[in-house]
């Protein structure tokens, strides 16, 4: 049976897009800030889907190689650093049910990833000129990405960079500190 790939575009756009809003909105109901993380993730795992879903795959991996590896690396560090609690406490899903469903939504997710991977892109849901696509055949995706984050966007690439290296930094102190008065 051949794939309707208007619909099947449509519902995959929905269907990442409602999974990231209810994971977004679980990270930030999480008491627990290691579970709070690893909502973060699955929600930057989402939006990297509808990158892809937009034909922006550059984008969309960078998404992921970026934010939900790199920087969610970085806060678990910090995280763990500060020492929040014992792992028993961190742990949101207790009990059986939690697990499964878990479990249900993760081979969901890649049934999802794996029928997206084995179709093809119809010629009717290529962007057209306008929206960048000609800059990209042109030029090739990550110079059209790079020219403007290097040039006209450089100062706030920068000054995120040092925001991060200070959260980092900050972390560190408060560990240090911690530990001081612990011994």
């Amino acid at each position: 049976m051949p794939i309707h790939y208007p619909l099947f575009y449509t519902f995959h756009f929905y269907f990442f897009g409602v999974v990231a809003l209810a994971s977004a909105v679980t990270f930030v109901t999480r008491k627990s800030p290691v579970a709070a993380a690893l909502w973060l993730v699955n929600t930057m795992f989402c939006l990297a889907a509808l990158y892809v879903l937009l034909d922006a795959q550059f984008i969309g991996i960078i998404q992921i190689l970026v934010y939900a590896g790199a920087i969610m690396v970085v806060f678990l560090f910090v995280v763990m650093l500060l020492n929040l609690g014992h792992p028993s406490e961190i742990a949101d899903a207790r009990g059986l049910w939690p697990k499964l469903l878990a479990g249900a939504v993760g081979l969901a997710m890649l049934a999802e990833l794996m029928a997206i991977g084995r179709s093809k892109l119809p010629e009717a849901l290529v962007l057209p000129p306008e929206f960048g696509a000609r800059q990209v055949a042109e030029r090739g995706a990550v110079a059209t990405v790079a020219a403007p984050l290097f040039n006209e966007y450089l100062l706030a690439f920068e000054v995120t960079s040092i925001l991060l290296l200070a959260a980092i930094v900050g972390a560190v102190v408060i560990g240090k500190r911690r530990d001081v008065h612990a011994g």
